[in-house]
């Protein structure tokens, strides 16, 4: 079974790491390098849906054990990137923003960020998963 202190540092890193791509994220969409276009947001829309049903599936079917132990820990985590993902990119679709909006320059930063955060817990969920805490102190 997953060991606490191990997940909570699986996690730990996968904030600050996602916090990084985000900020960074923003701060290349004021400057304009990048630009955030209507088929990325639905791109990220279609991602945040798709794991939202394999999350709903896999928690509805799991049995006892390994599998359970390991969503009763990081489903908070999952749910706040997925619905994060989901959010963000509706508020993006849904309202044009200028390239340099600061406003629009957040809320990219925000959806960076939350993507980020999705990747990294499902990392962590597999890491779980499979057993492979590496920290066997």
């Amino acid at each position: 079974m997953c060991k606490i202190g191990c997940n909570l540092r699986c996690f730990l890193t996968a904030i600050i790491a996602s916090l990084l791509i985000g900020v960074v994220g923003a701060v290349l969409r004021f400057t304009a390098v990048i630009n955030v276009t209507p088929a990325f947001l639905w791109v990220l829309f279609g991602i945040g849906i798709a794991l939202l049903a394999v999350l709903f599936l896999t928690a509805a079917f799991a049995g006892s054990g390994r599998v359970r132990a390991c969503l009763c820990a990081d489903t908070g985590y999952l749910l706040t990137g997925i619905l994060g993902t989901v959010l963000t990119s509706v508020i993006l679709l849904g309202v044009p923003f200028v390239a340099t909006s600061v406003l629009g320059t957040v809320i990219t930063g925000a959806l960076l960020f939350f993507f980020a955060f999705t990747v990294a817990t499902l990392a962590c969920t597999v890491k779980c998963l499979t057993d492979c805490d590496c920290c066997d102190d």
